[in-house]
Formats: C-alpha cells, sequence, structure tokens
C-alpha cells in the first residue's frame, strides 16, 4: 500500500486504508498537489550578462537563470489531483478498494471530478438508501465521482492510527486473477458502448456509495461528486428530486462531500435529444445551490462547474450564458481537455510541440471568460488525459505519454490554473497510473517526483542561446522546456530557499544548460528520467538516473536517489528525456517563507 505513500508529505505516514498496492497511490499524499513552473515563453528570454565560457559554441550552450526575488504564480497546494473513472462500478473493482472501517474518521483533503469518455449519473432512492444510475452521457465520460490527492491539512492519519477503525482490505491471489478476467470482459463491453454512442445504466447503491465515502475517508481523501444533469422536466429545467434523495442519505450519514452537476453539459443533445443552453445550467447550478442551502451538513459545500469540454466556439457562448447566471454560484470554474483521439494517436504525436501548445490557447480562452464575469475566479482543469477513447496500449500509458502530462502540468501552473484533475488512477483505458496489477506505471513516477519536489510557487525563468532564428514564414516552437520552481517545503532533504527546476527535451540531441546568475556554482540533485527496457518511448517501464524504478514489495516503494553533480557543472540534457535538478542552497528570497 505504498503506492499512495509515495505521494504522502514527506516524513508523514500514510493510514493504512487501501488496498496493497493501491493505497499508496491514493492516499492524502496522493497531494499530488504540486505547482509547476513557469514555461521558457518567448517574452522571458532575456539575454543574460553572462560571458559564454572558453571553448564552448555558443550555439551548443544554454545559460538559465531564474528570478529569485518573488514568484510569479502561487499555485494551489492541492494543484495536483486524480479522479477514479466510474467503470471501477461496473466492473467491480470498487470491492477492491473500499475499506473495512469500525470507527469513522477524520480525514479531509480536497479534489475535483472529472471523466473519461463513458457515463452521467442519475440518482435514485432506493429501500436501502440512495442510487445512482449512470445514464449515458456524451461520449465523453462523466466521472461520478474521484479522488482528488491534495491534502493542504494537517494529516489525520494520527486520529486513524489513535482509532484503529481503516483496515486494509485482504484479497487472494484467485480472487485478483477473476476480478482481472471480469475487468477484461467489462472492458469490451464499454469500448463497444463507446463506438456506438449507445450506452447501458449504471446504478450506485446506497451501500456502494457507503463504500466508496468509506474508502476515501479511510486514505484521507476529499470526494467530490457530480450529480446528475440529464433529469430533466417538461420545460427542459432539472429534475432535482433524485438527487434531493441522495443528499439527505449522504447528510444522514454526516458525508463530507463536495458537488458537481453534470459532465460536458454542451453536449447533452446527443444523449436526450435536446440541448441545455449555458444559462439555463447556469440556473441548474443556482438550484443545486438553494439545495445544498436547506441542508445543514451542506450549507457551505463547496460546488464546482459546469465541466464543460473543449472551449471551441459554440462551447465558449455556452460558458458566457452560464456565468452571467451563475458565475458567483460555484467555487471554481472546470472544464476538460484530451489531447487527441486515442484511437489514431502514434508514438511521434506526443513529440509535436504544436500539440503541446494547444492546451495554452484553450487556457487564455477559459480565463477571458470567467475574468470578465467573475474576475478572480478561481478555474480548475477537471478532466485531463493524454488521450480520449480510453487511450491505447502501449502508448498513452507509456513513457512518451510523458511529455504531454509535465508539460500539461508546467503550461496550467504558470497560467494560474489552480487545481488540474488527471484522468485518472485506475479504469477501464490506458490513460491511468497504475495498471490492473497496481504496478505504477511511467506517468505515476513522474507524478511522485513532482510530489516529492515541487512546491508551489513558480519562477520567472531567463534563458539565453534557446531561440533559433525562424525561416521565413515558419515558426520556432521550443523542443526545450523549462519550468522553475520553489522546492517542495515539506521535502526534508532540501533547506528551504533550494529551486526546483523541471526539463522536457524533445531534441533527438542532447542540450546543454549552464546555470548562471544566483544559480551559478551550486550544488545539484539530479533526477534524470528515460524509458527502461528495449521497447524504448513505448516503454511502461521507467529508469531514475540509470537505475530501474519498480515497488519492492506490495508496500515499499523504492529509494528515489538523486545523483549529486558538483557545484558550476553544466547540465546535459539526453534525448527524448524529462529530468528534475534540484539546485541546492540558494537561498531564495522567494522560497524562504511558506
Amino acid at each position: 500500500s505504498e503506492l499512495i505513500r509515495g505521494f504522502l508529505l514527506s516524513g508523514m505516514p500514510c493510514p493504512s486504508s487501501c488496498p496493497p498496492g493501491l493505497l499508496a497511490l491514493m492516499a492524502p499524499g496522493l497531494a499530488l498537489m504540486a505547482a509547476f513552473s513557469l514555461p521558457s515563453q518567448a517574452g522571458d528570454r532575456r539575454a543574460l550578462p553572462v560571458e559564454k565560457p572558453p571553448g564552448v559554441k555558443g550555439r551548443t550552450l544554454i545559460l538559465l537563470d531564474v528570478n529569485t526575488k518573488s514568484p510569479v504564480r502561487i499555485i494551489s497546494e492541492n494543484f495536483l489531483s486524480l479522479q477514479l473513472d466510474p467503470s471501477i462500478i461496473h466492473d467491480g473493482w470498487l470491492d477492491f478498494l473500499s475499506n473495512r472501517s469500525s470507527a469513522k474518521s477524520s480525514t479531509r483533503g480536497r479534489g475535483s471530478t472529472g471523466g473519461d469518455k463513458k457515463q452521467n449519473q442519475t440518482r435514485n432512492s432506493s429501500r436501502n438508501g440512495a442510487a445512482c444510475r449512470a445514464e449515458p452521457s456524451p461520449g465523453l465520460a462523466i466521472s461520478l465521482f474521484s479522488f482528488p490527492f491534495a491534502v493542504d491539512i494537517v494529516r489525520s492519519d494520527i486520529a486513524l492510527d489513535k482509532q484503529k477503525g481503516c483496515k486494509i482490505a485482504q484479497h487472494p491471489d484467485i480472487m485478483l486473477e477473476l476480478q482481472r478476467e471480469k475487468a477484461a470482459q467489462m472492458h469490451l463491453v464499454l469500448l463497444k458502448e463507446q463506438f456506438s454512442n449507445t450506452y447501458s445504466n449504471l446504478t450506485l447503491t446506497a451501500r456502494s456509495l457507503d463504500k466508496l465515502y468509506n474508502f476515501a475517508d479511510c486514505s484521507g481523501l476529499h470526494l467530490i461528486f457530480a450529480l446528475n444533469a440529464l433529469r430533466r422536466n417538461p420545460n427542459n429545467s432539472w429534475n432535482s428530486s433524485n438527487a434531493l434523495s441522495l443528499l439527505k442519505y449522504s447528510a444522514s450519514k454526516k458525508y463530507n462531500i463536495s458537488w458537481e452537476l453534470g459532465n460536458e453539459p454542451n453536449n447533452y443533445r446527443t444523449l436526450i435529444g435536446r440541448s441545455v443552453n449555458g444559462s439555463q445550467m447556469g440556473k441548474d447550478y443556482t438550484q443545486l445551490r438553494s439545495l445544498l442551502q436547506l441542508i445543514r451538513t451542506y450549507s457551505r459545500a463547496h460546488l464546482y462547474g459546469p465541466n464543460i469540454g473543449r472551449p471551441r466556439k459554440n462551447v465558449i457562448a455556452f460558458l458566457e450564458g452560464f456565468m452571467k447566471v451563475a458565475g458567483g454560484t460555484v467555487d471554481a470554474v472546470t472544464w476538460q481537455h484530451y489531447y487527441i483521439d486515442g484511437r489514431v494517436a502514434k508514438v511521434t504525436d506526443f513529440l509535436k510541440t504544436r500539440l503541446l501548445d494547444t492546451l495554452s490557447d484553450q487556457i487564455r480562452k477559459i480565463q477571458k471568460v470567467v475574468n470578465t464575469y467573475t474576475p478572480g475566479k478561481k478555474i480548475w482543469l477537471e478532466g485531463v488525459g493524454m488521450t480520449s477513447a480510453g487511450g491505447m496500449n502501449n502508448l498513452s500509458d507509456s513513457y512518451a505519454a510523458g511529455f504531454l502530462w509535465l508539460n500539461t502540468l508546467g503550461l496550467l501552473a504558470s497560467q494560474g490554473i489552480d487545481v488540474v484533475v488527471r484522468h485518472s488512477f485506475l479504469d477501464h483505458g490506458h490513460n491511468h497510473l497504475v495498471d490492473q496489477n497496481f504496478n505504477p506505471l511511467p506517468d505515476y513516477w513522474l507524478s511522485l517526483l513532482y510530489k516529492r519536489l515541487i512546491g508551489p510557487k513558480v519562477l520567472a525563468i531567463h534563458v539565453a542561446g534557446l531561440q533559433r532564428k525562424p525561416r521565413p514564414g515558419r515558426v520556432i516552437r521550443d523542443k526545450l522546456r523549462i519550468y522553475a520552481h520553489c522546492t517542495s517545503y515539506h521535502n526534508h532533504n532540501y533547506v528551504r530557499g533550494s529551486i526546483t527546476l523541471y526539463i522536457i527535451n524533445l531534441h533527438r540531441s542532447r542540450k546543454k544548460i549552464k546555470l548562471a546568475g544566483t544559480l551559478r556554482d551550486k550544488i545539484v540533485h539530479q533526477y534524470l528520467l528515460q524509458p527502461y527496457g528495449k521497447d524504448g518511448l513505448h516503454s511502461k517501464s521507467v529508469q531514475l538516473n540509470g537505475q530501474p524504478l519498480a515497488m519492492v514489495d506490495d508496500g515499499t516503494l523504492p529509494e528515489l536517489k538523486p545523483r549529486p553533480l558538483r557545484a558550476g557543472r553544466t547540465l546535459v540534457i539526453p534525448p527524448l528525456t524529462m529530468s528534475f535538478y534540484v539546485v541546492k542552497n540558494v537561498n531564495a528570497l522567494a522560497c524562504r517563507y511558506r
């Protein structure tokens, strides 16, 4: 159960509340909420007053300095969150995630909802409580729930240790094998539904909701639940009767849950034969807020939305209508983004700088609308995956997909997005962080290093020697992406004032970086991630500084050892790699205090 423990704050133990191999990824430690650095955009590139070392060709050396006086952004401690796909209810994995609990935990965290490409939910009351019926969603999966890993509070697993109320559910190997076979069959069913755009109902019973909440609570996570917006009255307003039953049931159990309504409502015409515009969705959210205020347990509950799709022209119009009516009702505005169709993706797609840059334009479009109606309102990217349609085996779950993932984190942090929710921790497709044997995939290790090394303060970088002269009619897009942050305060291996650089090299040749200014002549710790094995970029295994990364056993993560580099040494970045560099003892003013 050390997978989630890896995401925990340094020196803080994780509660034993998840099945072996899974808890590690899902505990509050998976407050994977690390923030990321400012991209090396053209406006930040200024020549440094640093002379080139003798004998070094100018075109091969990049000079890098960081503004250490003040951060350009301060991102939420909960920046990186995760979600689970609702298919875990359908295919049986929920029973393997649930925990046995004899005492209630007081653990809290924060997170967000999201979705793959499958289902929306409806809530129905039943004799044993509330039920949730998943109805077909616009081919875009709506997350029934998500498990964010963002913990910005004093960890309450101490209370769990005292109460000893959460225990690991043990399952024989034969049960796990049967479950994998069942999940594989269900995967084929879900794919068939997805391609035919016809979906079967999915019911979440009160017992299933209890399991979900128990799992989140014992793991120190905060649950965000997306209510079904497809239940409509004849006048096209939201029918909230079913949702009210669920709210009352959850309140009776004193469940601490945040809420959302619907998933990609801009696509509802394909589901219910009629569209819901932004202003109507805004009225629906206003109605939901009124319901929450009627129930004491949820009178101050957080509400997020509208979780729209990619901001094309019609979606922007939808968001404008929503913000006019309900901009002040939600605690954060949410949208989702998937880069490419997983059914046609190729490994070379993940190396295209033009694809990496598409997100930046979307961020600006969303921010423009939000700031027009509610300046300063927080924005979440609440569902993000490298590929849509469930992804592709040996591609969206491979080392190559990490280039998009790391760059996504860097862009979002640098442009002020408060939270990003990764789809998904474990699901039926190939966008997840952990496989069905609970083995960490490459993006897990990337996320783990983020958590260990990256703090919420984003720093501006200054680069010289990176930009080539563009030929007429051509735009030069950087294949070397550099970000900088204050090192995480929770990492006790580094004193406050240290800086962490995060670098993506998409070139097919190595690049040399000379640290200058305040970073000059400092000791550096290198964390270089490369694919491991003969599959190259398709590999599902990675090596850190030449050592393969794998679980020591079901409950133990390997030690993530840095490679110390002597003071003043030039950083050599191998081709097609991702790496972190902690510059020690910089005593950066921006990083001395929280």
